[in-house]
């Protein structure tokens, strides 16, 4: 279909139609660069968002959580804050916060039709389309802050093309690889992109590429690293952060990783230094994101997850195996893309949950509860001591799945349903 030939919405449409319009206007999903959205940009006069100070967080795992910790504690020191994020789960809307509110539907209307008159003849993706949006409308809001969140890889996504007061990466691993290459180091240089001259930026992964430290080099950028310029304890209830000058006092353990609340503490020690340690305990004990570790049901524990790649397998085998010692069994409902590791996840997993159940996601990407099945079988196979119940189901749909599930689960058992943002919201819509 040739894009000439869709009329944009009118006046009078409702953000849904935008939505459709935004899907069918551009020929591919991803379309790496960012020479066609600057433009538009520089049009909207969004390329400078000063004053507002402009936070970049890139990262394989970890970006949503770590922009939800700092978003919390920024609000509870009085800033206005503004956040960009993606995927959605359930509504568009959650793209784009302000002050902890998503964006209304009028909103982002106002948003599209600004966008639509300013790029004329230049074609964006949808994801564009979005970025500029939440660059719109945060310019509008006048904030203090703006925290966005990388798309996908860091040196030519759309949010790369706002120079940032501070970045953070929290961590680098295998995804995406058909885009950012498949080795770390590749990985690695693409998440470096967002790094600025003179600025300072804050790592969260423990094992970094040369690659990072040999671009922040070249560009003159402050790497704050975790167990170099910074670090952090666990203790039994509270946590410490400390650097090579000071210890923080005993902190808020948050409910989500810890890993990612010591970038964020890491960057407050850095650029707001006056924010005092009640305040960021008050913001770690309230921050949360749907879709993280979430709990849906206490009894029996029901918890969710978009974990959809190795190192986030890795990281909810070990929050399960905590669970183990006072749960009955492990349940799992997964779903996943076919375009993932999928077998690198199931290798994370597989001795940690006794009762699968796979479902087809219904998404042209999404890989069949068969073919799941297809590559758990050798997992299991290798990995596992066969004296040990383990059981695979294979579903149609997430409704089926959690129906038999549900009729079998006793009250000390926990159900983890994870694989991907499409798996988790199939989920929750049932709830």
């Amino acid at each position: 279909m040739h894009t000439d030939t869709i009329i944009a919405p009118n006046k009078d449409a409702h953000l849904d139609e935008w939505l459709d319009y935004l899907l069918a206007i551009h020929p591919s999903e991803i379309d790496m660069g960012l020479a066609r959205v600057s433009i538009v940009a520089e049009r909207l006069a969004l390329i400078n968002l000063q004053p507002a100070q402009v936070i970049t967080v890139a990262g394989t795992n970890g970006k949503g959580t770590t922009c939800a910790m700092l978003e919390s504690i920024l609000i509870q020191s009085g800033k206005t804050v503004g956040v960009y994020s993606s995927p959605h789960l359930l509504r568009y809307n959650e793209r784009v916060r302000i002050n902890q509110q998503d964006c209304t539907d009028d909103q982002f209307i106002a948003a599209f039709q600004a966008i639509e008159q300013a790029r004329a003849e230049i074609s964006l993706t949808f994801f564009e389309y979005a970025t500029l949006a939440g660059l719109y409308l945060f310019k509008h809001a006048q904030l203090d802050v703006i925290i966005l969140e990388v798309g996908l890889g860091g040196r030519l996504d759309a949010t790369n093309m706002i120079d940032s007061t501070a970045t953070i990466i929290t961590s680098i691993d295998l995804d995406h690889q058909e885009y950012l290459g498949d080795t770390r180091e590749l990985v690695g240089r693409e998440k470096a992109g967002v790094c600025r001259s003179e600025c300072i930026s804050i790592i969260g992964e423990p094992n970094l590429p040369q690659s990072v430290v040999d671009y922040a080099q070249q560009i003159s950028c402050q790497l704050i690293r975790v167990g170099h310029e910074f670090d952090y304890q666990l203790n039994n209830d509270n946590w410490t952060f400390s650097t090579h000058i000071t210890q923080s006092p005993a902190l808020t353990l948050p409910t989500l990783p810890l890993a990612n609340a010591a970038c964020v503490v890491a960057l407050m020690d850095k650029l707001w230094p006056e924010i005092n340690s009640a305040t960021i305990n008050k913001g770690l004990e309230l921050a949360s994101l749907p879709g993280r570790l979430e709990c849906v049901n206490q009894i029996p524990l029901v918890l969710v997850d978009v974990a959809h790649n190795p190192h986030a397998a890795k990281y909810l085998a070990e929050q399960l195996r905590k669970k183990i010692a006072i749960s009955g069994k492990i349940v799992a409902i997964c779903g996943m893309l076919k375009d993932k590791d999928i077998s690198g996840v199931f290798a994370e997993l597989v001795d940690v949950v006794n009762h699968w159940n796979m479902v087809t996601l219904s998404t042209e990407r999404g890989a069949s509860s068969a073919q799941l099945i297809a590559l758990m079988e050798p997992i299991a196979q290798n990995q596992l001591d066969h004296s040990v119940a383990f059981e695979l189901n294979a579903f149609n749909n997430m409704n089926e799945a959690w129906t038999a599930v549900n009729a079998t689960i006793e009250p000390n058992d926990v159900v983890i349903v994870f694989g991907s943002f499409y798996t988790v919201a199939a989920f929750k819509l049932l709830m």
